[in-house]
């Protein structure tokens, strides 16, 4: 959660399992890009874009970052 604070400027407040990526944390295509190579980095894995298609909530890319790693 802190890598969104400090990456991506999104309120602690806001960051919450329901919040929706777009809306609540106002991430947008270049957020995700970022995002995506961050997450690729740091825990070895392999994300596509149709791994995001069903990822709407932070619980949702939680739940996606799960899968691949394990």
């Amino acid at each position: 959660n802190y890598f969104l604070v400090d990456e991506f400027e999104v309120e602690t407040e806001d960051i919450e399992p329901r919040a929706n990526l777009k809306e609540t944390l106002e991430l947008d295509s270049l957020d995700f890009v970022d995002l995506v190579v961050a997450i690729e980095a740091n825990f070895g894995v392999k994300l596509t874009g149709e791994d995001f298609l069903n990822v709407i909530t932070l619980q949702d890319f939680y739940d996606l970052i799960e899968t691949k790693i394990s």
